[in-house]
Parts: C-alpha cells; structure tokens; sequence
C-alpha cells in the first residue's frame, strides 16, 4: 500500500506560556477549521485548566492530505499567531495498537 492512499494519526503535545494563551487559541480557531476540507479529523482535543497545555489527536487520510493541509497558504498566513503564543510543539506520528 503506496503512502498516498495510508491513513495517518498524530499526536500533538503543545505547551503555551500563560502570556502566549489567547494568540494559540486564536491561531487554533484559525486551522483547525480548515482540517476536513484536507481528509483530517481532531478526534480528540485535551487541555489541562490554565491554558498552557493541550494534547490533539489528529488524523488524514493520507500522508499527501497531511502536506496539503501543512502548506494550505490559509494556514501558512496565520503562523505569525502561533509565533507570537511562543507555544513550544511536539507532532508525533503515532498508530492504533
């Protein structure tokens, strides 16, 4: 099976400063939105009670999906967010066990 047809689930640990909360959320508002028009699904989303930690489970249909969505210049325009939250990002590729 070619990775153009494999799913693929991720997860992804984020730590926010408490100063960078508000710039992450908007930012998440932002992308997050645009993952069914790329095969993707948040199937789960988790944060802990300040803010400053979230953990997303994610999942596209295929790798192709997964890059599609990364270089969506829609959400390439609001990295500047993300920057400005100073969140720190772990994205791990992960399977069903």
């Amino acid at each position: 099976m070619s990775d153009q047809i494999t799913p693929i689930t991720f997860a992804l640990i984020v730590r926010i400063p408490a100063e960078g909360v508000a710039d992450f959320r908007a930012y998440e508002d932002a992308v997050l939105a645009l993952l069914p028009e790329f095969n993707g699904r948040l199937e789960r989303r988790l944060r802990n009670s300040d803010g400053t930690m979230e953990v997303h489970i994610v999942s596209f249909a295929s790798e192709a999906a997964f890059q599609s969505y990364r270089n969506d210049p829609r959400r390439t325009a609001q990295a500047w967010l993300l920057e400005r939250s100073s969140a720190k990002l772990e994205l791990l590729p992960m399977m069903d066990v």
